[in-house]
């Protein structure tokens, strides 16, 4: 349990208001605006993660989540480094488990050229929708 508050702890020294601002914003579904606006600080968004069941010491996806489509890879990592050694829960393992979701950082190894691929394709205009659609390999 310790090493989760120090993760915790951790991660809530390197969330800036402005990022807290941004973390809420991709929680919206999950978090009604008035208790969003009632959170002021990442210790108090946590708290209300795991108060709701989105967050415990060895539940992490969804605060992995949030970090990838924050585009914050430095909070994504120590989340991922505390999964794989404190929870022993290595990317080949977290297939078979509960615990976790495949964590994003999967994407790129092996294969982040595809997905990388797929995302683009759907962000061109119709032409290169179609080109595409004809030559990918799904």
């Amino acid at each position: 349990m310790a090493e989760y508050s120090s993760l915790l702890s951790d991660l809530s020294e390197n969330i800036t208001n402005e990022d807290l601002e941004q973390l809420k914003s991709a929680c919206k579904e999950d978090i009604p605006e008035e208790q969003s606006n009632n959170i002021t600080s990442s210790k108090e968004w946590f708290s209300y993660l795991e108060k709701n069941d989105k967050l415990a010491q060895d539940n992490l996806s969804y605060i992995e989540h949030i970090f990838e489509i924050s585009r914050r890879p430095d909070l994504l990592t120590r989340v991922i480094e505390y999964r794989t050694t404190v929870l022993k829960i290595s990317e080949d393992d977290e297939i078979d488990t509960k615990l976790t979701r495949i964590p994003s950082a999967k994407k790129y190894k092996g294969g982040e050229l595809y997905v990388v691929l797929t995302c683009m394709k759907f962000q061109h205009s119709p032409a290169v929708r179609r080109a595409w659609s004809e030559s990918a390999p799904f």
